[in-house]
């Protein structure tokens, strides 16, 4: 395969492991318009787009943004396809879940491969954030909404936990579940869930909500490193006593209760061997203690700028929920939730792929260039890329796609950006209901 060819890669892959998952779960494939493989590939087009509606997915699969995964049944072949979204909609209501995940997780390995061709252990940013979902009855049950001393919120809440590789941005298979509700789960058991996938070896990089006993224990017995952000009293008591001057000092990390001994599963003489480092960081009367612990062998001051990528999650996942329109899905059961997420985290890795590829073309670093520019790139090359049928034409515009890609780095700045205060104007409420007589006849 060529290296710039990450369209194909996801056709084949889509196209893959649907027929092996077919085979192996004996479903009875249906010769029609909406077949699996085509189902999940409009499903990714659609979250790429600013406006993704069945019906701009339904035209441009009556316009050929598919042709290469349509089944050989008579409308197909006289193209008598509808314009209607009736069809697709139903189609995607019958997708298996296993199918979209499947897809998800070889697309993940397929493009690890490809942009990691050296074997070196990666690093992964580790955070988490909360999803707004359709209220109705049956999300409402599973995912409750937020509730005060006010009263209930509208819209139900799920919370999200994922994994980015540091240098490239690729989010693997993301990990969720309630936020409120007697069935609330925390972040932390939603992380131990995430790194299950992670190749032996890797490195876990997490702020303070991960700075816990049980994030660095689990992920040790899973044969991964952490660099993990201490709080300051949890760094005293891990270090036996106040920290009054910058450096790195050997420990031996043992739980607490708090540090989740009480959920069972640990010996008693559980503990993590490792090295805590303090420096302090900022500038002027603003500089605070960052406290890491990490289980590394690498000097000081690398495993600090290591850190510092975990900054990258926070664009990550502005870019996840906002620029893929993730933040509001719209399903409105648990099923077509599960598909639409998975969906929108295989359309966010190929922009991803896309900028890696870019990026090492021209020497530049991933982190340099735009996502929503390479977004818009994508968006406008992909009709063009499913009309050729000549292969060398096919290589020469994705190379010209990615050499435009390419182009939408961002501004060097030598400081950070400030914007003046902005005085709001007062909101305005709605007035009361009133009950007023009937007027008399």
């Amino acid at each position: 395969m060529q290296l710039e060819d990450v369209m194909g890669l996801y056709r084949r892959t889509v196209v893959g492991v649907i027929e092996l998952l077919q085979k192996q779960m004996k479903l009875k494939v249906r010769r029609s318009i909406f077949t699996a493989q085509v189902v999940i590939w409009l499903m990714i087009r659609q979250r790429l787009q600013a406006h993704g509606t069945l019906s701009s997915s339904v035209e441009a699969l009556v316009s050929g943004a598919a042709d290469g995964l349509l089944s050989g049944c008579a409308r197909a072949r006289e193209r008598r396809i509808s314009h209607r979204t009736g069809g697709y909609s139903h189609a995607r209501q019958r997708l298996p879940r296993l199918l979209c995940r499947q897809v998800l997780a070889e697309l993940i390995t397929r493009l690890r491969e490809i942009l990691h061709a050296d074997g070196g252990p990666l690093a992964y940013v580790l955070d988490g954030s909360s999803l707004e979902l359709e209220a109705g009855p049956a999300l409402c049950k599973l995912y409750p909404p937020a509730q005060n001393q006010y009263g209930r919120a509208h819209w139900p809440v799920l919370r999200l936990v994922v994994l980015h590789e540091a240098r490239t941005g690729l989010a693997e298979t993301p990990q969720w579940g309630p936020m409120y509700g007697t069935a609330a789960v925390r972040e932390q058991q939603l992380a131990e869930n995430a790194m299950g996938a992670l190749a032996p070896g890797s490195i876990v990089i997490g702020d303070r909500n991960f700075g816990v006993f049980s994030i660095g224990w689990s992920a040790r017995q899973q044969g991964l490193n952490v660099v993990i952000r201490l709080k300051d009293d949890r760094a005293r008591k891990v270090a036996g006593g106040p920290i009054a001057s910058e450096g790195e000092q050997p420990i031996c990390w043992k739980p607490s209760h708090a540090d989740g001994r009480r959920r069972g599963g640990m010996p008693q003489d559980a503990n993590i061997c490792g090295r805590l480092i303090s420096v302090r960081v900022g500038r002027g009367q603003s500089k605070q203690w960052l406290h890491l612990f990490t289980t590394l062998t690498l000097p000081q001051a690398e495993v600090v700028e290591l850190y510092a990528k975990r900054w990258n999650i926070e664009t990550d996942l502005r870019s996840l929920k906002r620029t893929v329109r993730l933040h509001h899905i719209g399903a409105r059961n648990e099923s077509m939730l599960e598909k639409e997420l998975l969906t929108a985290v295989a359309a966010y890795n190929l922009v991803r792929a896309v900028i890696a590829l870019a990026a090492y073309r021209q020497n530049l670093s991933p982190r340099q260039l735009s996502f929503t520019f390479v977004l818009n790139i994508v968006n406008a090359s992909w009709g063009r890329l499913q009309t050729i049928t000549d292969a060398a034409h096919y290589r020469t515009e994705v190379v010209r796609m990615l050499d435009a890609a390419a182009q939408g780095t961002h501004p060097r700045r030598t400081k950070p950006r400030s914007f003046p205060r902005t005085v709001w104007n007062k909101g305005h409420a709605f007035p009361s209901h009133k009950t007023y007589p009937p007027t008399a006849i």
